[in-house]
């Protein structure tokens, strides 16, 4: 399952923000994806689509005092201007991505060509949608919103079972969102329950742009949405949405946690050179406690334990006794690969090792202040 599309993505939330006008839409993604493209980011564009003729009923299409069909009708807009923000999307070089929240939408996804499918919080237990989302075989991500956990099982396994790229988004549907509601434990709970799909963080927040993408990252998540709009003709931005410069503040909290965070869990860090070469400066080296003629077989109480540790020195890492001397060793001289034998020094990654770490021998260059004392 190839789900490469997923990492690091960010996933900017245009919803119904365009107000059914396709020259504000346009606007808005050609504003961020100039965001996208300074701070070299891998981005999408988010659209929603309904079929809006069957989505609000007949009956209820002049029911002013219900919120979402008012919204819905006063921000339609037709199937060929919806084509045209999506190849806009693609044009700039940013992923497009869709919520359909019917079957006729999902189509139209198809025909536009659209890279990503969303599930919305409320819609994760809509069989007949998901059944149609499935038959795609687009990746998809699903926000988790207020839905149980058994409901999440079954949404998750319903889309992996079938080999279909999924991601899925911790989320509090709460706009907007105050900082004490963001449960950023729960990124946890779903990298630990789900270890096989990526794992992400949909916020609706509206007092930061910097601190919780820092956690967010270092938890694991992987894929980041966040409503978007501009300040354009005066119509007024939700506080939860984030506009431009926002973006921008987001963006690079996000590299600053990539840089803080490393290379990935996966694996061991790959000590740098000179992080080694401090530690072995403070390891103690192997000192003859009396003169060793050769031949003898040290013990701990032929030898010491000081710093500094020389170049060529065996250390406490390395003795163990039983070391065998192939040359004479005063007493106070350290006692190296060159003057005795040992069966570790058949590891000759070791060998180049030991050679190579601690203190020159050589004495240092005098100081220009010591030569004029």
């Amino acid at each position: 399952m190839t789900t490469s599309i997923f990492e690091n993505l960010f996933v900017l939330e245009l919803a119904n923000n365009h107000w059914g006008k396709l020259e504000r839409g346009v606007k808005i993604i050609h504003d961020f994806a100039r965001v996208v493209r300074f701070n070299h980011m891998h981005a999408a564009i988010k659209l929603q689509f309904r079929d809006v003729d069957q989505f609000v009923h007949r009956d209820f299409r002049n029911r002013e005092d219900v919120r979402y069909i008012k919204k819905t009708l006063a921000t339609q807009m037709s199937w060929d201007e919806l084509r045209t923000m999506v190849e806009t999307v693609r044009e700039t070089g940013m992923v497009t991505m869709v919520t359909p929240f019917d079957e006729v939408s999902v189509d139209k996804c198809v025909e536009f060509g659209v890279e990503i499918l969303k599930i919305a919080s409320s819609d994760i237990r809509d069989k007949t949608l998901l059944a149609k989302i499935a038959s795609t075989g687009l990746p998809v991500i699903a926000s988790t919103g207020g839905a149980e956990l058994q409901h999440i099982d079954d949404l998750v396994e319903f889309f992996t079972s079938r080999d279909i790229p999924f991601a899925l988004n911790h989320c509090v549907s709460l706009y907007p969102s105050e900082d004490s509601d963001l449960e950023l434990d729960q990124i946890d709970f779903l990298k630990a329950r789900y270890p096989h799909i990526t794992i992400g963080f949909s916020t609706h927040e509206y007092r930061d742009w910097h601190d919780s993408i820092l956690m967010a990252y270092a938890k694991g998540a992987r894929t980041f949405e966040r409503h978007i709009d501009i300040d354009h003709e005066g119509v007024p931005v939700s506080s939860y949405c984030t506009k431009p410069e926002q973006a921008a503040i987001w963006f690079r909290a996000f590299k600053k946690a990539q840089e803080m965070c490393g290379h990935g869990a996966a694996a061991r860090r790959e000590v740098p050179e000179e992080e080694r070469r401090y530690l072995d400066a403070l390891v103690r080296g192997v000192y003859a406690k009396r003169d060793i003629q050769p031949g003898e077989t040290l013990s701990r109480d032929d030898v010491y334990f000081s710093v500094p540790l020389l170049k060529g020195q065996i250390s406490t890492r390395e003795f163990v006794e039983g070391e065998t001397a192939t040359q004479p060793i005063a007493a106070h001289d350290a006692i190296g690969i060159e003057n005795v034998d040992a069966a570790l020094f058949q590891d000759a990654d070791l060998v180049e090792l030991i050679a190579d770490r601690g203190l020159d021998t050589a004495p240092a260059a005098p100081s220009k202040l010591a030569a004029t004392a």
